[in-house]
């Protein structure tokens, strides 16, 4: 065949598998603004110094070390769109996704250290399912073993919803058995099972249905949002406030009263406020979310308020300080500023 046939024969082969439908989520180049060189630079830097520092078994070296602690790293080198497979940083997401699949109890699909480390884990999970090729995840490991993604991700679904069914709260604490419930804890929790659900794995609705009535009522009219258990003690807590403003959204739920209270509150504030629970970083990653899928307008004017403060406080090595500790504060800092690069199925408008 000549080369111009075996180029248009290519052609055509790639039309073809770009109609099929696919299994799972695919990263998906998104369309709008260009990224700013200076995002680009202080994400390079930060995703050089977690590459640097990410120890073998594929976490990072932290007093909260576990599974959703490197789901934060997985997602912050899934989300600037380096090729997961052969890209600069394939080696560093195989071990990540290695370490959380690791964790995992076979018997109660349990990431194991928290809930929150649950959540963050299917959260990240999720992001990853369709992108990532099982079929090398374990070709370089050290292990022999054979676990895949999705397998990982249906029982740790199975795990959160049975945790919330055994809460009279309809949401979840610390613990999967826990009887009690807060709104920082149920929010990591619903996030990973609406990317889990985005993702292609079932998700009862009820599950989805329980987690946002918990926030109905943890919502103020004001639009705080309350912390633990029934309503009361509705206090400033931006963090807070954003996760509201992000479950309703991801939750396909905008027409609620909540949602209007909640995103009020934060355009309210978006100069200033509390941050709560977690510190700045904490906040600013949920807030990020919270804006740009609540107010993108808005969102903008934040954004760069964001990426001027993050350039002051980035260190020389590339990452940031924090009250949870170096590791966390720059997972959480950078997948703030990494919604600038949309490529995370749960990024998305």
């Amino acid at each position: 065949m000549c080369p111009l046939g075996k180029t248009f024969s290519s052609l055509l082969m790639v039309l073809f598998i770009s109609v099929l439908p696919a299994k799972a989520q695919s990263l998906q180049i998104q369309t709008g603004d260009p990224v700013p060189r200076d995002v680009r630079d202080l994400y390079d830097r930060g995703l050089q110094y977690l590459s640097a520092n990410q120890d073998d078994e594929g976490c990072w070296p932290s007093g909260h070390r576990g599974a959703g602690v490197a789901g934060m790293g997985l997602m912050c080198f899934l989300a600037s769109g380096e090729d997961p497979n052969f890209g600069l940083y394939a080696a560093n997401v195989r071990r990540a996704i290695r370490y959380i699949l690791l964790q995992q109890d076979p018997e109660t699909g349990y990431y194991g250290q928290s809930m929150y480390h649950h959540g963050f884990a299917m959260l990240a999970l999720a992001e990853a399912y369709g992108m990532v090729d099982d079929r090398a995840l374990w070709r370089d490991a050290q292990i022999d073993s054979d676990i895949k993604i999705g397998e990982s991700l249906e029982l740790a679904v199975r795990t959160a919803v049975t945790s919330q069914k055994d809460n009279p709260f309809g949401a979840w604490r610390y613990s999967p058995s826990g009887k009690e419930a807060d709104t920082s804890v149920t929010g990591g929790v619903l996030m990973g099972l609406l990317a889990a659900r985005n993702a292609g794995i079932e998700v009862p609705d009820e599950a989805i249905d329980r987690a946002i009535a918990y926030f109905t009522q943890m919502t103020a009219e004001s639009g705080q949002v309350a912390y633990s258990n029934g309503a009361g003690g509705f206090n400033e807590s931006l963090a807070r406030i954003s996760i509201g403003t992000l479950v309703f959204s991801i939750a396909r739920r905008k027409d609620m009263p909540q949602f209007a209270q909640t995103l009020g509150y934060l355009r309210d504030k978006i100069q200033g406020g509390t941050s709560g629970h977690g510190g700045i970083s904490y906040q600013s990653y949920y807030q990020a979310q919270a804006l740009f899928q609540g107010d993108v307008q808005l969102w903008k004017v934040w954004n760069q308020q964001l990426i001027e403060r993050l350039k002051k406080k980035q260190k020389a090595t590339g990452g940031f300080d924090g009250t949870q500790g170096p590791y966390v504060a720059t997972t959480l800092s950078l997948l703030a500023v990494a919604v600038n690069y949309r490529f995370l199925p749960i990024y998305e408008r």
